[in-house]
């Protein structure tokens, strides 16, 4: 008789079926790090931005909270002075056609808001309203500017609204470009907005907004923002795509992404009394261009003007058109010399 115990048990199956099932993640974890350090795109370098796209007339100034504020200050020194501010993920260099167009008469002050273009994030990492604001003051001092006209895109046309509430006496005169801040009307949808806007309103998206940022998504959240295509070229996307790259920029678009926009104080923008000239493109896709009607209403004798078959980057998609409105409200509302004016070049 043979007793069952003369048998040793055969080892269990399950652990060696578990250790399988353990490697199966395991190796797809390390496919999907592999997959992630090659896409992973890295800042640029500061002092190579700075030698590419700071030019001749770019200039920096420190400020108090230890900002490094890039600048240009061009036009006909003599002539009243309009600062302009950018767009979100924008820079200055989105004003150059206008400085082109209407530098003969005014002297024209523009800059790289915090977190953008080369005066990049900012060690108080202040984005807000105010903090732009602060960025716009260290410049006008800089340049002994105690009130000026002032203009802004998107982002930029927000903080020039706001700067106008907080600082009255310093603005002579307001340009909102395709300007963010007011609410939709009844009955309105929010605009798609550009593939780079969409990624930002997901945690994850945000995450991978700082480590990861194609070209190819660079150029078209551009060509998702305009409706004149050929304005987008290869220099304009590689001058977006290298300084959207530029230190502490990616970071602070996150920061920008999580912050509070303040939408009460659309109920405020009554207050302003300057002269403000409201101009949008009736294509734009990332404002709703009815924007520009709520302005309207909201701000006692401003004016409005809506070019057609202009998307979110007026300055861009047609600067002679955009210049000709901005020249023709501020020669009747300030009495500024007018182009054929003798002496205006």
């Amino acid at each position: 008789m043979i007793d069952d115990d003369d048998f040793e048990p055969l080892p269990p199956r399950r652990p060696l079926f578990r250790r399988k099932r353990v490697l199966i993640p395991l190796a797809l974890l390390v496919a999907i790090l592999a997959i992630f350090l090659a896409l992973r795109t890295s800042d640029t370098d500061r002092e190579a931005m700075i030698a590419k796209y700071s030019g001749p007339a770019g200039a920096f100034v420190a400020g108090p909270a230890g900002q490094r504020i890039h600048y240009r200050d061009q036009g006909k020194r003599s002539g009243p002075a309009i600062i302009l501010l950018h767009g979100s993920n924008s820079s200055l260099h989105t004003w150059e056609p206008l400085v082109q167009r209407l530098g003969a008469i005014y002297r024209i002050v523009t800059l790289d808001l915090p977190g953008h273009g080369l005066t990049g994030g900012t060690p108080d990492k202040d984005y807000s309203a105010g903090g732009m604001a602060a960025a716009v003051d260290v410049v006008a001092a800089k340049l002994g500017l105690d009130h000026f006209i002032l203009g802004g895109n998107s982002m930029g046309g927000w903080v020039a609204w706001r700067y106008a509430l907080a600082q009255p006496g310093r603005v002579d005169a307001l340009l909102l470009l395709d300007a963010s801040g007011m609410p939709l009307r009844e009955g309105e949808k929010a605009p798609e907005s550009n593939i780079g806007f969409r990624i930002l309103k997901y945690p994850f998206g945000r995450w991978l907004a700082t480590q990861i940022t194609p070209r190819a998504l660079v150029e078209q959240s551009l060509r998702g923002s305009v409706e004149k295509q050929a304005v987008i070229d290869d220099a304009t996307v590689d001058r977006y795509w290298e300084l959207l790259r530029f230190p502490g920029n990616r970071e602070a678009t996150v920061l920008r992404a999580r912050m509070d926009r303040e939408p009460a104080m659309a109920a405020r923008v009554g207050d302003i009394k300057a002269p403000t000239l409201i101009l949008f493109g009736d294509k734009d896709r990332l404002i709703n261009p009815s924007a520009a009607q709520t302005f309207h209403e909201r701000i006692a004798g401003s004016e409005v003007v809506l070019l057609k078959n202009i998307g979110h980057l007026p300055m861009d998609e047609d600067p002679d058109a955009t210049a000709a409105a901005i020249t023709d409200f501020l020669t009747r509302r300030l009495v500024v010399p007018s182009p054929t004016d003798p002496g205006t070049r």
